[in-house]
């Protein structure tokens, strides 16, 4: 699988309309129709997995996927052997979900806030992994861990999982520090963690964090989740603004505060962008109007960009 036939793919793939998929109640089935879409425009099996290069044989067992036994070394040896990927062992994921309150903003025309949104994308990629026989861990939090779940593949952790993203909002902050300290206490193998969040926080809290998972193997996405407003700030009357989170209330007139915010907002993405660049971790923008697909393209394509990399520095 190569990585410069997945981007066209990114462009040509028949989204669902996020609006319309927001409608349906069950999350499960939300992320099965994200994901067979997905699928669909990607016009390749999930059964590959994210294996980009061979990289040695190992010795069949009962289960294997006998698609992958290599019969001329069977011919030769009288042995059954299978090609052996790279990446191709069990992945464990661990997804990590913000469900502050920050988290359930969301403005006009939209129907749904940032939170559903995240719970959505959290919800397809487990679907996904889930599909790839992947152990899939869960942690939501908002300034303190609300659930936890050990990234597991098993006949029912899915369903567990579904129902933990399914807890209301709760907190009055967002500390990102607490879920990432969690998985770097917990997680005893390396995996790929994603962070789902509108990352609206304090970021020098980040790089400490990150840096210590970055330090133990882990593979880190950031995947920053954010209203269209908030990246335009097409506000254009007067208003009473309202702190989701400390519950304060704020007169606003837009047209005098709007260059000082996308100042701000900017300033904010910028060195969020640079923390993670220091580190190796991949950040993507994801606006809640936008389809749920793309997170799939961009974990995609982030562990593959991953995997080449460790296959060059193991051929040096």
């Amino acid at each position: 699988m190569k990585l410069e036939a997945l981007t066209p793919a990114r462009s040509r793939a028949s989204y669902i309309d996020p609006a319309a998929l927001m409608r349906i109640k069950n999350l499960e089935l939300r992320a099965k129709l994200v994901v067979d879409g997905f699928l669909s425009g990607l016009h390749r099996s999930p059964y590959h997995g994210f294996s980009v290069e061979f990289t040695e044989y190992r010795q069949y067992s009962p289960g294997d996927d006998l698609r992958f036994l290599d019969w001329r070394l069977f011919a030769r040896s009288d042995r059954f052997y299978l090609k052996r990927f790279e990446d191709e062992t069990n992945l464990r994921c661990y997804l990590l979900v913000d469900l502050s309150r920050s988290m359930g903003f969301h403005s006009t025309p939209l129907e749904y806030d940032k939170a559903e949104y995240a719970k959505t994308v959290a919800a397809t990629i487990a679907y996904f992994l889930t599909l790839q026989r992947d152990a899939v861990g869960l942690i939501t939090f908002d300034q303190a861990i609300r659930e936890y779940l050990p990234a597991r593949y098993r006949t029912g952790h899915l369903h567990r999982l579904m129902i933990c993203l399914e807890h209301e909002l709760a907190g009055t902050a967002t500390d990102l520090g607490l879920p990432l300290e969690q998985v770097a206490r917990t997680a005893r193998k390396r995996g790929v963690v994603v962070l789902l969040s509108d990352m609206l926080a304090p970021v020098e809290v980040l790089e400490t964090k990150l840096g210590y998972l970055r330090s133990q193997g882990h593979e880190v996405v950031v995947i920053r989740i954010l209203d269209p407003s908030e990246v335009s700030f097409q506000f254009q009357d007067e208003s009473m603004f309202f702190d989701l989170e400390s519950g304060r209330e704020l007169y606003v007139d837009p047209h005098a505060a709007r260059a000082g915010y996308q100042e701000r907002f900017t300033d904010h993405a910028k060195a969020l962008a640079r923390v993670c660049s220091g580190l190796g971790v991949d950040v993507y923008d994801l606006t809640t109007d936008g389809p749920l697909d793309l997170a799939l393209f961009d974990l995609l394509n982030s562990r593959i960009r991953r995997g080449r990399q460790v296959s060059r520095r193991r051929r040096v």
